[in-house]
């Protein structure tokens, strides 16, 4: 039997019948919206590289993460701003540190809704850098990994303690899932889920985090622990490392020029994989939007879109509370 061509365009005529056979749907489900908390009282400071994005005072916090819950958004990340900074960064484990705190905060006043940690140093060293610092030999410094994991394994110890649902190390330091994930367990929190970053590229696209975060590396890059750009094959290999020991969810950074290694690791590993449109991606769209060379809710849903179809279950994106309004 001969059957007739396909012939598409019957069903693109009408947007009801697109709906019927959309092979990729996005859901304000997916969405997970960051957020940089800083001390302080009723401060609401805009990031001037990042249209739309504040650094907020955990009263301020908790008033956008109501709205999050409210919009539908199940989770937001939480990156820290501590008053001082140290060699050792040691807000960053401090029960009273500011991630700590606003933690504590918004579990008791936005119930329901899931916090997730963004697990690191940069924020908290004097340094910048995502580890503590040691002299080499020549006289320079380098990142001391394996002195930074047992302050990592700290650092996620004090938020899942604070009320953290899931904890997300970032600092690509080798063997800081086994760290944390041996932390967690000994102390009664086998519950807590690790979301790592397990392919997290040295990007051109992170510099407008950097404002917000008050992140940069006072010296040097961060190209020596982060991926180089051009690999995919080492990316699987970080990847299978971070499944070896124990993390829960899998993650691809940044997203948009990186959508081979989201489909190649969604088909090889098969686990839950989130995708972070990351800081200069978000910029972009607003810079071009603001111009009026672009559509800037079409192109947003296509992107996020276009980040899903490749293979991402979870879209953390700075567009989150936006686009949430339209899903």
């Amino acid at each position: 039997m001969e059957f007739p061509v396909y012939r598409p365009r019957r069903l693109r005529a009408n947007e009801n019948l697109r709906r019927l056979i959309r092979e990729t749907s996005l859901s304000v489900d997916n969405l997970v919206m960051p957020f940089f908390v800083r001390e302080g009282k009723g401060i609401r400071k805009a990031v001037a590289s990042m249209p739309g994005i504040f650094q907020l005072s955990i009263d301020n916090l908790v008033k956008e993460a109501r709205l999050a819950k409210k919009l539908g958004i199940p989770a937001i990340l939480l990156f820290g701003i501590p008053a001082k900074k140290d060699e050792q960064a040691g807000q960053a484990y401090s029960d009273n540190g500011i991630v700590q705190r606003a933690c504590r905060e918004i579990k008791e006043k936005v119930k329901g809704l899931s916090v997730i940690t963004d697990v690191c140093l940069c924020e908290f060293s004097s340094s910048g850098h995502c580890g503590v610092l040691k002299r080499r030999g020549g006289g320079g410094m380098e990142v001391d990994n394996d002195a930074t994991l047992e302050l990592l394994a700290l650092s996620a110890l004090s938020h899942a303690e604070a009320g953290a649902d899931m904890v997300a190390p970032s600092a690509m330091m080798d063997g800081q899932v086994k760290a944390i994930r041996s932390a967690l367990d000994q102390n009664d929190l086998q519950s807590v889920p690790i979301m790592a970053y397990s392919a997290k590229y040295a990007s051109g696209f992170y510099a407008p985090f950097r404002d917000a975060a008050e992140s940069a590396p006072k010296s040097g890059d961060r190209k020596s622990y982060q991926m180089d750009p051009a690999n995919a094959d080492e990316a699987m290999r970080e990847i299978r490392l971070d499944v070896r020991e124990g993390t829960d969810i899998i993650m691809v950074k940044p997203a948009l020029a990186y959508l081979d290694i989201i489909k190649r690791a969604k088909s090889e590993f098969g686990l839950p994989l989130a995708a972070y449109n990351v800081s200069g991606e978000y910029s972009m769209v607003k810079a071009a939007a603001k111009a009026g060379w672009i559509d800037e809710k079409r192109v947003v849903l296509e992107i996020l879109t276009g980040i899903k179809r490749a293979g991402a279950d979870i879209l953390i994106t700075y567009h989150a509370m936006e686009i949430a309004k339209h899903l």
